[in-house]
């Protein structure tokens, strides 16, 4: 999956849970945060383009690899 890095910001205690509950899932707070914000972006209106969405399944696919990996390492 492509990835591209970014700045935030966030507030102490959203990073706090976010960190908890990557760690619960056993995978790593990028990992944690990009489905988060994906969700969001979908439980607020975002439709994926039907061209997008063979594209987004194949990056779940990844992200999902990556973290099995991860898990293993």
């Amino acid at each position: 999956m492509a990835t591209r890095k970014v700045t935030l910001s966030l507030d102490t205690a959203a990073i706090e849970y976010a960190e908890r509950a990557a760690k619960a899932h056993g995978i790593s707070l990028s990992a944690w945060l990009s489905r988060a914000a994906r969700r969001e972006a979908v439980r607020t209106g975002y439709r994926a383009r039907p061209h997008d969405a063979e594209a987004l399944a194949t990056a779940d696919e990844a992200e999902l690899i990556a973290a099995e990996q991860d898990l293993g390492a």
